[in-house]
């Protein structure tokens, strides 16, 4: 074989290789799209879901009562190592609600937040970056006018926080259905302009998401570990499958949008959002 047909050979093979394993990236990445989606969208796999997190929820009640005093001293050494005090609300409060806790699959976009995964494969949400996150979303939403935003949340665990959201901050809300087409399609006689969408799931809420980025208008995202977070102009972690936790996150939005708007209302205290209290 001569040099230059040797060369030729040798070159083609790095090609193949590479072609090979973009190939392999593209199958990988579409099957954890499928089962991610899955996880959103089958009452099945939701309902599973939400089996297993009251399951471990109720085995977490139990051991808190077994579990000894820590000591002083390692009270101290905890609290020097993570001061908590600024959080939004107690830590205690996170963990009753179960926001931290989240499904099998983890997209890229949310490893950087997942803290560990269980023995049964539920991913785990850093509480102190839930709390930063739900931080920068109450500044990011304070930065817009009511009239402007919208919210949508598909997920019947989460209307009725979400209508309590929008009696107090005037914010507009769709929750069984988003209307197709309302945000684009201006000779439909709805139309109207936003300047913000707020997705409670971007697996259930596509539309309103796919629409909002049609027009060019900003994105603030709730995303579970399961949720892709393109289009996103500002998420805020946590899990988006519950009633109590979509309740700690519409609460925490809606105090600090009418704290940030001087807006004068009763907000019901944290209970009623969460369902443990009407």
């Amino acid at each position: 074989m001569t040099e230059d047909k040797k060369a030729t050979e040798e070159e083609k093979l790095p090609k193949a290789s590479e072609d090979s394993n973009e190939s392999s990236e593209e199958v990988v990445d579409e099957k954890l799209e499928v089962e991610a989606e899955k996880e959103s969208t089958d009452p099945k796999t939701e309902k599973s879901l939400e089996d297993k997190k009251k399951e471990l929820l109720e085995k977490a009640a139990k051991l808190k009562g077994k579990v000894d005093i820590t000591k002083t001293a390692e009270l101290k050494e905890q609290v020097k190592i993570k001061k908590r005090t600024d959080m939004l609300i107690p830590l205690e409060e996170y963990v009753r609600a179960g926001i931290y806790l989240g499904t099998k699959v983890v997209t890229p976009a949310m490893k950087p937040f997942v803290y560990r995964r269980r023995a049964d494969g539920l991913a785990i949400f850093n509480t102190d970056i839930i709390d930063e996150k739900l931080k920068e979303g109450v500044e990011y939403l304070s930065k817009f006018n009511a009239e402007d935003i919208i919210l949508a949340c598909k997920r019947p665990a989460g209307w009725k926080a979400a209508k309590m959201f929008s009696k107090l901050t005037g914010i507009r809300v769709f929750t069984k259905k988003y209307p197709a087409g309302v945000l684009t399609n201006t000779t439909l006689p709805d139309f109207f302009e936003n300047e913000l969408t707020i997705v409670t799931d971007s697996w259930l809420d596509k539309n309103a998401l796919k629409d909002t980025v049609i027009v060019k208008k900003k994105v603030l995202m709730v995303c579970d570990t399961n949720n892709f977070s393109k289009g996103a102009d500002q998420i805020i972690i946590g899990n988006n499958k519950s009633a109590k936790s979509l309740g700690v996150i519409f609460y925490l939005l809606a105090r600090g949008f009418c704290k940030a708007k001087k807006i004068d209302v009763d907000i019901p205290d944290l209970e009623w959002w969460t369902g443990e209290r009407e």
